[in-house]
């Protein structure tokens, strides 16, 4: 291998492990509040982490203000089966065991949390289908904001 080849594959596999911990943006619009009185409400980006997961970090910045870090956080229940048995086909014979797991259908609950570096938190609830990384919910702010949480 050439050493430019060497360079190119590790620059590949560095860029496959930073994928594997995807984010998702979540868009807070202020409804209530010194925002959202605003002639034009800012709009907050946050960028959730681990979008894949039930949990993951939080990291977004309030208009006029310092970054926060935080948590998301979702219950989604999932499903363990087990298979275990004898096969007796000619065509098969041994046996099988396995075991798998699935996301659960339906609505799930979650929550976010977040403390800015001037002290001001967030806190919020949002819902969202299993097996999506969609969903809506509320959050409110210790500077006297509401926000709609989308994402």
């Amino acid at each position: 291998m050439t050493p430019r080849s060497v360079l190119l594959m590790a620059i590949l596999s560095a860029l496959m492990v930073a994928g594997c911990g995807a984010s998702k943006d979540m868009t807070l619009y202020p409804t209530l509040g010194p925002l959202a009185e605003q002639p034009v409400p800012p709009v907050i980006v946050a960028k959730a982490s681990n979008a894949e997961g039930n949990s993951g970090e939080l990291r977004f910045r309030i208009p006029g203000g310092p970054r926060c870090t935080g948590t998301w956080t979702s219950v989604a229940p999932r499903v363990e089966t087990q298979e275990r048995g004898i096969n007796l086909s000619i065509r098969d014979l041994g046996g099988r065991f396995g075991r798998s797991s699935e996301t659960v259908g339906g609505v799930n609950t979650g929550e976010i949390y977040a403390v800015c570096r001037d002290g001001t938190r967030m806190q919020g609830h949002f819902i969202m289908g299993s097996g999506t990384t969609s969903g809506t919910g509320n959050a409110t702010d210790t500077l006297g904001n509401t926000y709609k949480i989308l994402f």
